[in-house]
């Protein structure tokens, strides 16, 4: 199996560590404000400041901040880069929220009232709203995204209330296989199993003589090696000024297989995850090319900062080619196959960073499709929910200027009814093919064996081996699979408007959103 050179058991251990931590909501209450549970970076908080504001505002919240945590024998540095605006120039996205982190250490030399505790976000930030006594909107935890194919999202692992529940895993009722949504985990049923692909590639027509190619951007695990997704097609590594999007280290799953299991022969949770998406919008919108975006590793989790960084920096390339700007790069829709809960989700408690780099992208023309999330509940998720879904509580503008942000939910192979493990409720706009899709993976191959084998006369006679996808595709399971379809359905209409001109109309992209929601299976609930 396929490893990085030099890859040792201390870098699989490492890496092997769960980023963050669940938040307990009974920690440090303040009235008024209700939490719920989250994943979130202890030691780590992301601080915002609006070029345009009030710096003594600003410079009283960070005091504020600074002396909550030394109330604890913790010390607050702020790091000097602008994560958002470190690759901009000054007058792009105006309105827009520069962000820095902050770091929560231990002082090195103890002194008196040194907390015995390790450094803890929640607690600074419960604190300081104390004192305040409000809200502090420009400081947040720094959250733990997750990619999402089912059984992965580190809300559900961390959360008690689901998979350490003695009423689920261990309870003696249940029996053996899969119940409910865990149904969807089991090859044969919606797990990721190999498939055998007998049809064509699908066919790409000639340049367009005039406009261009519709762009479909994904921020995600990153894209492998396939016939499907030559770079022709698919551009990787793409750079701002010079500097790489998103990340570039060793660990990518999308070319070592099994990096952080331990030697248990099983293929990581998530390699190959940008990979399948990318072979659906080959299959949605074959004229469409990509662009791939790394922003997570073998784990499947993102820190909320590295996200926030390349976002902005997809935002900005997009803004450049607008302008005209001989170094932008067009995107007309942005796949977010990703996402987290935020623990205070209504009344705009929480910061607006990532919901006005949304807004800047969709008012710019870049249509926003995101996924929403596994985990079988209602409760809103970010990105899916930024938006004035009926019925929200989230503070949001009403309407804005924007062309669409849509969130996705899964359906069924049968496209009669809604996946058990999808999210649902007023903020999930679609729903579309989720459980058991076919598509593209690299060509990995993993420990497990088949399960019986049996050669004859020089030929390997053994059944299906559970962990080799060397035939290059694949079924698997999420709503980050229905998202790219309805993401590719997008790109698919706008196609035709694009082949005359360089640019549509933010009435046109509109209407073109709208044409693939009609057309979407009838018989689910729609919003």
């Amino acid at each position: 199996m396929e490893q990085p050179r030099n890859w040792n058991w201390q870098d699989r251990a490492e890496g092997s560590i769960p980023r963050g931590r669940a938040l307990d909501p009974s920690v440090d209450p303040v009235d008024g404000i209700r939490a719920f549970p989250t994943a979130y970076l202890p030691t780590r908080m992301l601080i915002a400041e609006k070029p345009d504001e009030d710096n003594g505002a600003y410079d009283r919240d960070l005091k504020i901040l600074t002396d909550a945590a030394r109330s604890f024998g913790w010390r607050l540095t702020l790091e000097p880069t602008d994560l958002v605006r470190s690759g901009l120039r000054s007058d792009s996205l105006p309105g827009i929220a520069g962000l820095r982190r902050a770091h929560l250490t231990t002082p090195d030399e103890p002194g008196e009232g040194e907390s015995p505790v390790a450094p803890d976000a929640w607690r600074v930030l419960q604190r300081a709203r104390k004192v305040s006594r409000g809200p502090l909107p420009r400081a947040s935890l720094e959250h733990v995204l997750s990619i999402d194919p089912v059984g992965l999202n580190p809300f559900t692992r961390t959360n008690p209330f689901t998979r350490t529940n003695p009423f689920t895993r261990t309870n003696p009722i249940r029996g053996a296989g899969g119940v409910g949504s865990d149904d969807y985990l089991e090859p044969g049923r919606g797990g990721r199993q190999p498939i055998a692909w007998i049809g064509p590639e699908p066919v790409r027509g000639p340049d367009p003589k005039k406009g261009r190619r519709a762009v479909i951007a994904v921020l995600d695990t990153g894209c492998g090696i396939h016939d499907w997704l030559p770079d022709s097609i698919v551009t990787r590594g793409l750079t701002l000024d010079g500097v790489p999007i998103g990340l570039t280290g060793d660990d990518d799953p999308e070319r070592f297989p099994d990096l952080y299991g331990q030697l248990d022969g099983d293929i990581d949770a998530v390699a190959g995850h940008g990979t399948f998406i990318a072979g659906i919008l080959r299959q949605t919108a074959p004229d469409a090319d990509i662009v791939s975006i790394r922003v997570a590793g073998s784990l499947g989790v993102v820190d909320e900062s590295t996200f926030l960084e390349s976002l902005a920096a997809v935002v900005e390339l997009h803004r450049r080619w607008v302008a005209g700007e001989p170094d932008g790069h067009p995107i007309d829709v942005l796949n977010l196959s990703l996402g987290y809960y935020h623990e205070t989700p209504t009344d705009g408690l929480f910061s607006l960073t990532l919901y006005d780099l949304l807004r800047a992208a969709r008012e710019a023309g870049m249509v926003v499709v995101c996924s929403a999330g596994n985990d079988a509940v209602d409760r809103p998720s970010f990105p899916a929910s930024l938006w004035a879904w009926p019925g929200s509580d989230n503070g949001l503008p009403k309407p804005d200027k924007g062309v669409p942000q849509v969130s996705v939910g899964a359906l069924n192979p049968s496209l009669r009814s809604l996946a058990l493990f999808s999210n649902v409720g007023p903020w999930v706009r679609a729903y579309a093919p989720g459980a058991a899709v076919v598509s593209t993976t690299p060509a990995f191959t993993g420990g497990a064996q088949a399960m019986t084998r049996s050669d004859f006369d020089g030929f390997d006679r053994q059944t299906v081996d559970p962990d080799d996808y060397r035939g290059g595709f694949a079924a698997w399971s999420g709503t980050s699979f229905a998202a790219p379809y309805v993401a590719g359905r997008i790109a698919a209409a706008l196609a035709p408007a694009l082949a005359r001109s360089t640019s549509v109309p933010a009435a046109g992209v509109t209407a073109a959103v709208d044409a693939v929601l009609a057309t979407l299976p009838p018989d689910t609930p729609l919003h």
